[in-house]
């Protein structure tokens, strides 16, 4: 028993160690998978000799009542290889099951960092522009002495208290998400004064959750690609809708005359559409939202339905 026990843990270590890093690292697979046939039979091997020419003589009247053991017969038949065989690798095996389900917990889990890491890179995507305005905005009421910089100062704090500590769940309610547009629209009229006119109209049903920063990110595409390069007055139109079971979210901006589609197209491309689809893929099911980007008549518009958390 000593060395059936001494064999597999040898037979366990080479297999483990040697055959199957290289198995999987794809290079000369039938050169291994002999060398693990071999490792077997070479593990048989020296399990009969043992058999044969150490117990047999020392414990005869063990084997006095079963087939006769001979080295040579034993090593050359191979349906006796073959019977012995689940003995010999059943340890490598429940080694190579508990090596596969360690790594497919770190898998797992490094998946899952990654996933996390995404989200929190596509989090912290408030334009450092707007704030660099608001804070230009802010100086310049401030030289003037005028009744709105508390006003400013307030907004951007919320704002700011509500990126910063507030989104670190997975998910929020949805009335932070309208405090957060409310703030920020707010201070996007400070800036564009009479440039822009816009209208922001909610109804919450129900206070469900929604993933954080999502609403914001097709607000400020709305006035990086409708407000900021029109020299006429710009028009933005969001509505907000909740219910128990779904959210229901259009945006829709005008588009500079001047601009092309197909400028406006290769623009909005990289920076909106790709990192909203991103996070939307990580964050819900592909059949738990719905995602539609439409152009018509000089006008931008979003379509988004998602099932509410």
């Amino acid at each position: 028993m000593f060395l059936l026990v001494a064999v597999q843990i040898l037979l366990t270590y080479f297999v483990v160690r040697f055959i199957i890093p290289n198995l999987l690292s794809g290079k000369k697979k039938l050169k291994h998978i002999n060398a693990f046939v071999f490792l077997i039979y070479a593990a048989y091997v020296m399990y009969t000799a043992f058999r044969c020419y150490y117990l047999l003589p020392k414990y005869p009247e063990v084997f006095r009542f079963r087939p006769p053991l001979i080295f040579q017969e034993r090593t050359t038949n191979v349906f006796a290889f073959l019977n012995n065989i689940p003995s010999l690798i059943f340890p490598t095996v429940i080694v190579i099951i508990i090596n596969y389900y360690r790594q497919q917990k770190e898998i797992l889990s490094l998946q899952e960092q990654k996933k996390s890491s995404e989200l929190e890179a596509l989090k912290n995507q408030l334009n450092p522009h707007f704030l660099f305005n608001t804070l230009n905005n802010l100086y310049a009421l401030s030289l003037k002495k005028s009744d709105k910089s508390p006003e400013v100062i307030e907004r951007l704090s919320n704002i700011l208290d509500y990126i910063l500590y507030q989104c670190k769940d997975k998910y929020v309610h949805i009335k932070g998400e309208v405090m957060l547009l409310e703030n920020y629209i707010s201070l996007e009229k400070l800036r564009y004064g009479n440039r822009l006119d816009i209208i922001f109209s909610h109804t919450i049903e129900e206070n469900v959750k929604i993933a954080p920063l999502l609403l914001l990110t097709f607000t400020e595409n709305a006035f990086k690609h409708g407000v900021e390069e029109e020299i006429h007055t710009a028009n933005i139109k969001i509505e907000l809708k909740t219910t128990e079971k779904e959210i229901y979210f259009t945006i829709e901006n005008t588009i500079p005359k001047h601009l092309s589609i197909d400028d406006t197209k290769i623009e909005r491309e990289p920076i909106g559409l790709k990192n909203i689809e991103k996070q939307l893929n990580l964050l819900y099911e592909p059949n738990n939202y719905m995602l539609d980007f439409n152009q018509k008549n000089n006008v931008f518009g979003v379509l988004l339905k998602l099932k509410s958390k």
